[in-house]
């Protein structure tokens, strides 16, 4: 039986200091239950933004210890499955997201959801995409808020965070000290209101050291393809990152020249926007599956 993991222990910012909730052993599959992003605080339309604690915004559930893993190594985590609740919650305001310049006043919407949707009014019906928007390790250096991205994960809110994917991670600290937190029924690249559907729930993932390789920044692959994630202080910082380190990745598992490789990303791979709203920005570089399949490409497999 898989382990439950509260969500009464909580953290607002990656941390090498932050005291573990649990220590597991490598390739342990845990569920671990989260809060939203507002740590379910928006209880009704009627919420007024003075109410709201804006110090306990994006929690965390853990850290977690891995045993084995050491600066160096790299965790993987595979989404085994996401469970929502019955309702989530959207708000916008002044300030917040693209939008802030012009939105005047601060408002919130409950939002059920029935039958696989996000029910947003009698005509709008939203498919659901459920993903993760905050989950990382910890930094080597000063802590980083749960509300900012970075090479450690955090708040990359990527929609293809989602139940199949595998993430992996650079670690920095001993035991990598993994949390996630920060749920979405349903999220458009950019995030452009600063919330997708925000929601309480469960995540199950398997937890593995890999000893032998490295990263600089997170790596994410699914069955649709594999993508580099950067954070960075402008898009066109981040999208550069994520399409050099995308091109070194996978260049040594190739017959190709630089040039070639080039050639071929410039007319497969995908430049696709995470999120635009938080501290850092967040962009990814998508290539699809078969081009790994054509050259029987398996990253980061165990030495």
């Amino acid at each position: 039986m898989t382990e439950i993991i509260s969500c009464q222990d909580v953290i607002y910012a990656f941390s090498k200091d932050n005291r573990p909730i649990k220590t597991v052993a490598p390739g342990s599959q845990i569920t671990i239950e989260t809060y939203d992003c507002f740590q379910n605080q928006i209880r009704s339309n009627n919420t007024e933004i003075n109410s709201i604690d804006w110090e306990r915004i994006n929690p965390a559930t853990g850290p977690i210890f891995i045993e084995t893993a050491q600066p160096g190594d790299i965790l993987s985590v595979k989404i085994d499955r996401i469970e929502l609740a019955n309702e989530g919650v959207m708000a916008v305001g002044p300030n917040l997201g693209v939008m802030g310049g012009r939105i005047e006043h601060f408002e919130a919407k409950i939002i059920p959801i029935q039958n696989n949707k996000a029910i947003f009014n009698d005509t709008i019906q939203i498919p659901l995409n459920p993903m993760i928007g905050v989950i990382g390790v910890a930094p080597s250096g000063d802590p980083v808020s749960c509300g900012t991205p970075g090479s450690h994960g955090g708040n990359m809110d990527t929609k293809l965070i989602t139940t199949g994917a595998t993430l992996y991670f650079p670690v920095f600290v001993e035991g990598a000290l993994f949390a996630l937190g920060d749920l979405h029924a349903a999220m458009g690249d950019g995030e452009i209101g600063v919330s997708g559907i925000e929601i309480p729930g469960k995540v199950t993932v398997t937890l593995d050291v890999i000893k032998g390789h490295s990263l600089k920044n997170p790596v994410l692959i699914s069955e649709e393809g594999i993508a580099t994630i950067v954070s960075a202080q402008t898009l066109d910082e981040a999208v550069k990152t994520s399409v050099e380190e995308m091109i070194d990745l996978l260049l040594p598992h190739t017959d190709l020249t630089l040039n070639h490789l080039t050639m071929v990303m410039s007319a497969i791979g995908q430049t696709q926007i995470s999120q635009v709203v938080d501290p850092l920005v967040t962009a990814r570089f998508f290539v699809p599956k078969w081009f790994l399949d054509a050259y029987h490409i398996r990253l980061f497999s165990k030495k």
